[in-house]
């Protein structure tokens, strides 16, 4: 059984027992985490993909930690002004492993 989720405008396919890395949760670590909206689900034999169907469907994750992304270093740069400008960003991330996908 998996699912598809969206969390922090990304869309990412999870099974049970999976660790997935999403946005920064507010959560401390070891809470419990219900990540919605669900997009779909496969349970093996039928697929729900439907606002009626997935009504009920709750994926149920734990926060294990927080990373951080790779660094993304960036310049700007003006000839024969000398103005030149440096900046970098490490985008941090929550670690959640799924522990349940719960179907009606």
């Amino acid at each position: 059984m998996y699912a598809v989720i969206r969390s922090g405008g990304k869309q990412e396919r999870v099974a049970e027992g999976q660790r997935v890395r999403v946005e920064l949760l507010e959560e401390p670590v070891g809470a419990e985490v219900v990540l919605d909206p669900v997009l779909l689900v496969d349970d093996g034999g039928s697929v729900r993909a439907t606002p009626e169907a997935l009504a009920g469907v709750t994926v149920t994750g734990r926060v294990l930690g927080e990373e951080l992304g790779p660094k993304i270093n960036a310049m700007t740069y003006k000839s024969k002004t000398n103005q030149r400008r440096r900046w970098g960003h490490r985008q941090r991330y929550a670690t959640v492993e799924i522990v349940s996908i719960a179907a009606p």
